[in-house]
């Protein structure tokens, strides 16, 4: 954990250096890519040893079978390697090594990796197989339309500003970023159009890495002295389950659960004060002019504390990884695609147990959720009064049903894990079944659409700007110009 602190400050200091003397207009993107790739093996090499061979290695191999299957299927075989490596190594650090301890976890950057070298495989794929008229406005738009070099590629998966800690970034943007294009500026007006204009030069990043540096040392401070008189374990001590009442009980699954999150949101936002400090993660201009660096941001800690559905938290916690799974799985299942994003989800974060019953349990909440919501929510939102106290409720159920489903990704292990669900009559499993019972999903679905325009307003409006954020996608492309990638753009966020 020092080791990666460490890396992460020397990260900083070199984005800035990298943006300030290694600008695209003073240097060539070939200087830009074989720095950014160094620097990030060497801090590979620093915090994992040896250990950080299996980056190369897993980027290597992962390359090779992308120019030699072709790219007619190397999206499947990309898929099966990058996955079934991470898997291996998951196992042999996990099971051989230190089962719990996070030392030599050199998993962690891996899963980043194996984020990038399928969603580019799947990329490739739809740039240079599929017919353009069969993708989604969103593939359309982060289709890449030629193979990339090895260099490219490398610095893509390797670059110093992401490989410790993500987070995970289209190619086409990164690309982008690299060669110095121009940026694109969009002014949001009220009617809902967009004035979209170009500039060449470059807005600055220091107050964005400022506060995202604050909330960095507010994050630390709060996980160096709350979390640890909060342990997520005691919800299973013998004597607590013995004399504490049920709403102390519950009460403490939630503070201890959110005491847990601080570390989360300090890792995350300061690889996203990296990537801006770089230069990287300009994302426009908001309705009033200020600039936006939330391109590749991985979380929004006020959407988070204060969701009112299972959704909306999801949507906002581990953003980029949402937008993998979304990309190569859920649009793309040809069935049951909530069921199998959650497995994905579930594989590609390890192999304790404990992860696969968080997944499976949020499967069932998921789609709880979706049928509560799209059958008695507009019953609710008529008065401004009944609206105010529908949203506190939905909100004290998701924030229960979030610390209940995440308890086994804390605790790893089975046992423990089960002791917490049998200690709470397994209620919430119980509780999504019935509702899944009485109201079918299928019966629903029309009517979700006819409500949302009633939605409550001030969650309404965290939902808008959670799905405007979702939606970015990259600048430009070799093949397109910034015209047709403007369109492209703009029907991407529409849809």
């Amino acid at each position: 954990q020092v080791n990666f602190v460490v890396c992460q400050l020397f990260a900083l200091l070199a984005a800035v250096w990298f943006r300030t003397y290694l600008h695209s207009s003073k240097t060539s993107p070939f200087i830009r890519h074989v720095v950014a790739t160094l620097l990030g093996l060497y801090l590979a090499l620093f915090c994992f040893g040896w250990y950080a061979l299996h980056f190369v290695i897993q980027s290597g191999i992962s390359y090779y079978i992308m120019v030699i299957i072709g790219v007619e299927n190397m999206h499947k075989y990309c898929f099966v390697f990058a996955l079934g490596y991470l898997t291996v190594c998951q196992i042999t650090r996990v099971y051989i090594f230190d089962y719990g301890q996070y030392s030599a976890d050199f998993s962690g950057p891996m899963m980043i990796i194996t984020q990038k070298i399928t969603s580019l495989a799947f990329e490739i794929h739809d740039g240079m197989f599929r017919k353009n008229e069969d993708l989604t406005p969103s593939q359309r738009c982060l289709a890449v339309r030629r193979m990339p070099s090895l260099l490219e590629y490398l610095s893509y998966n390797c670059n110093f500003m992401g490989i410790l800690a993500g987070p995970l970034c289209s190619y086409k943007d990164y690309i982008t970023f690299i060669e110095g294009r121009s940026y694109q500026l969009q002014q949001s007006e009220a009617n809902g159009k967009e004035d979209t204009k170009y500039e060449q030069t470059d807005p600055s990043p220091n107050i964005a890495v400022a506060q995202k540096l604050l909330i960095c040392g507010l994050s630390l401070l709060f996980h160096m002295t709350i979390t640890k008189t909060l342990p997520v374990e005691y919800n299973i001590d013998d004597n607590f389950r013995a004399t504490a009442s049920w709403p102390i009980r519950f009460f403490y699954l939630y503070v201890s659960l959110m005491a847990a999150r601080p570390k989360y949101y300090f890792a995350w936002t300061l690889a996203d004060a990296i990537n801006n400090a770089a230069g990287f993660g300009f994302r426009g201009y908001d309705k009033n002019g200020v600039t936006r660096w939330d391109l590749i941001s991985n979380l929004r800690i006020q959407q988070i504390e204060f969701s009112t559905s299972f959704k909306m938290f999801l949507d906002n916690w581990n953003i980029q990884t949402a937008l993998w799974l979304k990309r190569v799985c859920y649009e793309r299942a040809t069935f049951s695609p909530t069921i199998q994003t959650f497995i994905l989800s579930a594989i590609w974060h390890g192999v304790y147990p404990g992860y696969y019953l968080t997944f499976l349990t949020g499967v069932l909440m998921t789609l709880a959720a979706r049928a509560i919501r799209n059958n008695i929510r507009h019953y609710f939102v008529q008065s401004p009064a009944v609206k105010l106290c529908y949203d506190i409720v939905t909100w004290m159920a998701t924030q229960a049903a979030i610390s209940y489903t995440v308890v086994p990704f804390v605790l790893l292990s089975v046992k423990p894990s089960l002791t917490f669900y049998s200690s709470c009559y397994f209620c919430l499993h119980i509780a999504s079944i019935l509702v899944l019972l009485v109201f079918p999903l299928k019966r629903t679905q029309k009517g979700s659409k006819k409500h949302e325009s009633v939605q409550p307003v001030w969650s309404r409006k965290l939902e808008e700007e959670s799905l405007l954020q979702k939606n970015n996608y990259s600048t430009t492309n070799n093949s397109f110009s910034q015209k047709q990638e403007i369109t492209c753009r703009y029907q991407a966020l529409k849809q």
